[in-house]
């Protein structure tokens, strides 16, 4: 899979994950779309405020879900962000050597 491809299957990924959460959570704790999805964005990027809480079963057992679900893609975005990060250095140094060995010869 090209570079590119990844990173948009990454972000689509992530944001399904939120459209999913703030749909659940509207319905299942009845909250506002905007609390919803603030929960949902607090809750996959383990920041947890604390200012809204799941009180039913369901939105108990949806957000433990959640939780393991965004630690995942989360990770695999830090993880693509890291590799994209050492890519760009690897080329850098190879560019930097290569100009080295052109103004030896």
């Amino acid at each position: 899979m090209s570079h590119a491809r990844l990173t948009l299957s990454i972000l689509g990924l992530l944001a399904v994950l939120i459209a999913c959460g703030t749909v659940f959570f509207h319905f299942v704790e009845g909250w506002s779309y905007l609390d919803s999805y603030f929960f949902t964005v607090v809750t996959l990027s383990t920041v947890g405020y604390g200012s809204l809480v799941p009180v039913t079963a369901i939105g108990k057992i949806g957000t433990t879900i959640m939780i393991f679900l965004g630690i995942g893609v989360f990770a695999l975005a830090i993880q693509h962000v890291g590799d994209s990060a050492l890519r760009r250095r690897v080329r850098r140094v190879k560019k930097r050597e290569d100009l080295a060995k052109s103004d030896e010869t």
